[in-house]
């Protein structure tokens, strides 16, 4: 069973080229709206894990900030393993330009909305392809709520992330969001970017397989 979580501001469009070649059961975990600018993440993920069965298996998937709520789901359900889609295993990986953010209080001071009006600054930065993948990005943009995106942007950049539970990182090379560090990451995927849940997602898949092998095999 692969329970998945969408990206900060996205939806079940970033699972369109993936979701379809998972061999396994999928359940979508659609992002609900924080009950205050104040909610706790430990909170919001206790609301997130109500779809959940308390002993449910298999495996939670999540894509950038959607594996950071993941990992907090995964407290509550210890029998699910979270898998990192373009994310980071706990808050020590932040990249030096987020920590700089959230040092100098930037991320209080721009608006959430105003990446909508530079799509191409985006598309760089989260290493989007022309064509379609621009097209379902700019959509994504176009649909991100403020109040949603800007506690989610806070939550990730005050991340407290002690006795987290282990993942399995799946990472771009050229992903310039969370880029590859010093940290050792179990799959690494030649020239993926931040947005290689879309551009990517036959290897993705591919992966995603295995490890529900694996698991089989395992529990067998």
């Amino acid at each position: 069973m692969f329970y998945l979580i969408p990206g900060l501001g996205a939806d079940e469009r970033v699972f369109r080229q993936l979701a379809p070649r998972l061999h396994g059961e999928t359940q979508l975990l659609p992002w609900l709206p924080p009950e205050s600018d104040d909610e706790t993440l430990p909170h919001y993920a206790a609301r997130m894990a109500e779809a959940i069965p308390p002993d449910a298996a298999g495996w939670l998937v999540g894509v950038s900030f959607g594996g950071v709520v993941g990992l907090e789901i995964n407290r509550l359900r210890p029998k699910l393993r979270t898998v990192l889609i373009s994310s980071i295993p706990d808050a020590s990986c932040l990249p030096p330009l987020l920590k700089l953010v959230r040092a100098t209080g930037l991320y209080r001071l721009l608006p959430p909305q105003a990446l909508k009006l530079f799509p191409r600054a985006g598309q760089w930065y989260f290493g989007v392809k022309g064509g379609g993948e621009y097209r379902l990005f700019k959509r994504i943009l176009r649909d991100m709520e403020p109040r949603y995106t800007r506690w989610a942007i806070a939550r990730l950049l005050h991340w407290d992330s002690t006795s987290v539970g282990r993942s399995i990182q799946i990472l771009g090379t050229q992903d310039r969001v969370f880029p590859p560090g010093p940290t050792p990451v179990e799959y690494l995927i030649p020239g993926g970017g931040h947005f290689m849940v879309v551009s990517h997602a036959r290897q993705i898949a591919r992966i995603l397989n295995g490890l529900e092998v694996e698991g089989e095999e395992v529990m067998g």
